[in-house]
Formats: C-alpha cells, structure tokens, sequence
C-alpha cells in the first residue's frame, strides 16, 4: 500500500521522520566524563603560568616616606591583567568546547557538563596558580633605597574572570551541536 492509499483514520509519515529518538546516555558516558573534567582542570596550571608570564607588573618608585607610589600611568596594569587573563581563559574555552567536540562517541549532555565544571576547575586553577607564579617572578630580593623602581606582580582584583573559559566552553559545544543537527550529535560512527 502507498502513502496515497493509506486509510482514512492514518496520517502519513514522512520518510525523513524517525520513529525513535536517541535516549541520552548517562552510565557509559560517567567515567569517560571524569576523565575530561579532571584532564581539563589540570590545564589551569598552564594557564596561570602563561598569564603570569605575559601579564604587566606595576611599576613602583619608592618615595621620601618610604612607601612605594606607582608611576603615572601604571595603574592601567591592574586592567591589564584581568583582560590578559580573560581572552586567554576565552581562548582556552574555544579551543576545550571545540577538543570536547570532537570525542564523537561521547557528544551529549554528560561530557558537555563535564567540560564546563573542568573548565571552571582550570579557570579557578589558573587564578591560584597563576598569582603564585607572577609573585614568584616578581620577588624583591634586597631592601630597597627611595628612588628605586620595584615592580608589584600582577593581580586579579575581580573573581568574576574565572566564568571567561566556562560560559565559552559551553557556547562553543552548544553552536556545534547546533550547527550538527543529528538526532544522535553523530555520535554513531557507522
């Protein structure tokens, strides 16, 4: 029997209309997602070093009282800092949405949660290794005289840097998911 000559009472399918949708899948899906989100929260350590490398000190000059007065035009590393800090968490959010992405046989709901909580593991990470590292470099060794520049390490004076490499993890997945448009995500090989 056609589509044309099916009885009164039955609507007519489509051929591109799947009866059964994918299930998500949760238990085989666990482990592999601890896995992302503990591989991915170890990547802050990386990232606190490479901003504590690249972000601006604040140049000091030690005035009469002995108390260090920044140079004209030094407070601007205090932004600095916190934009250095946010494209490279930006960065690193595009790229971690994108690696995640294409571990095809686990796309769905399960590893998309993973790489946001590892990505906001990395960030918070990456705020307290990174400050560590950047006081590190940024030591002062002898005693200093007035007159002397001293350069104060870069700081993050806003918390709200570490949702940078999160909220973009989670739009980078979610545009390729959109962008996919399989039922599945593509996650059958076959």
């Amino acid at each position: 029997m056609s589509q044309a000559q099916t009885d009164a009472g039955e609507i007519p399918t489509p051929y591109f209309v799947r009866a059964e949708r994918p299930k998500v899948v949760v238990k085989a899906d666990l482990l592999p997602a601890v896995s992302v989100l503990s591989m991915i929260g170890l990547l802050g350590i990386p990232f606190g070093w490479l901003w504590a490398q690249i972000a601006p000190p604040q140049r000091l000059q030690v005035a009469q009282s002995g108390s260090a007065v920044p140079l004209p035009a030094e407070t601007f590393h205090r932004f600095d800092a916190v934009v250095i800090f946010a494209l490279i968490g930006l960065a690193a959010g595009v790229l971690t949405g994108f690696a995640v992405w294409m571990l095809r046989e686990r796309r769905g709901p399960v590893v998309l949660v993973a790489a946001v909580l590892g990505s906001l593991l990395a960030a918070w990470l990456a705020t307290r290794m990174g400050t560590a590292f950047a006081e590190n470099i940024y030591t002062i060794t002898a005693t200093p005289r007035i007159g002397d520049l001293l350069a104060r390490p870069p700081n993050l004076e806003s918390g709200w840097v570490i949702i940078a490499q999160p909220l973009t993890t989670a739009l980078t997945y979610g545009m390729l998911a959109a962008w996919n448009g399989m039922d599945d995500l593509g996650r059958r090989l076959g």
